[in-house]
């Protein structure tokens, strides 16, 4: 009978063990499963949306794009873009401008131009009036400080940081990039075309700021 109560004791003792660790291994389990959803809860991974919402501060924000293609001089009146000099800047050729204005309070201003002669130097500038049927009806350079002597080819005021120059070298297929970065914004209503001249820009005093004759003018609404 001792041997018999002993192992029913024994066998009691087991079954006691194993029901706690059972309960053990069970609160242990459920308290990893929370330990884990803690952590993820504690470092969750921005949304697509809500990184999409979210503005980048050296991102640029774009204002205008003009893309266009050169018309007769005689269709200035309803034309973004015309040409003067059909040889020079063939009729259909392609012109793309893009302003950017920056966060820092400068300006990017990118222009692109397809179809033109093949390995050439262009001159390019922003303009301060329309293009019209002549070449001079887009008006002298855009400066940021006005020159008080008109036309401006004093160094001092015709140079790329106080004008955008935005001259060319088209490759092998007419095309051609630029970009011109300055540290100011235009004035309203004070840029409104770009024009494209038949040389490169002098830097010269008494011939800073001139390319030779103007070629072609494209309207862009500088902000």
């Amino acid at each position: 009978m001792a041997r018999h109560k002993l192992t029913l004791k024994h066998k009691r003792l087991i079954a006691a063990v194993a029901a706690v660790g059972a309960v053990a291994g069970g609160l242990g389990i459920a308290a990893g499963a929370n330990a884990s959803e803690t952590t993820s809860a504690t470092r969750p991974e921005p949304s697509p949306e809500r990184a999409a919402d979210t503005p980048s501060k050296k991102q640029p924000v774009v204002k205008v794009v003009v893309k266009s293609v050169l018309a007769p001089a005689a269709t200035a009146d309803v034309a973004p873009a015309v040409t003067y000099d059909t040889t020079l800047a063939p009729l259909g050729a392609r012109v793309q401008v893009k302003e950017e204005l920056r966060r820092d309070g400068g300006t990017r201003i990118e222009l692109r131009l397809r179809d033109l002669v093949a390995n050439r130097a262009y001159g390019a500038h922003v303009h301060t009036k329309p293009c019209g049927k002549l070449p001079a009806d887009a008006g002298p350079h855009y400066q940021d400080q006005a020159d008080p002597v008109q036309p401006s080819v004093d160094p001092k005021f015709a140079n790329p940081d106080n004008e955008v120059w935005l001259d060319v070298n088209t490759n092998k297929d007419g095309s051609a990039r630029s970009i011109a970065k300055v540290d100011w914004r235009f004035r309203e209503g004070g840029a409104l075309s770009v024009v494209l001249h038949e040389k490169s820009t002098s830097t010269h005093a008494g011939h800073a700021g001139t390319a030779g004759l103007r070629l072609a003018c494209v309207n862009v609404p500088f902000k």
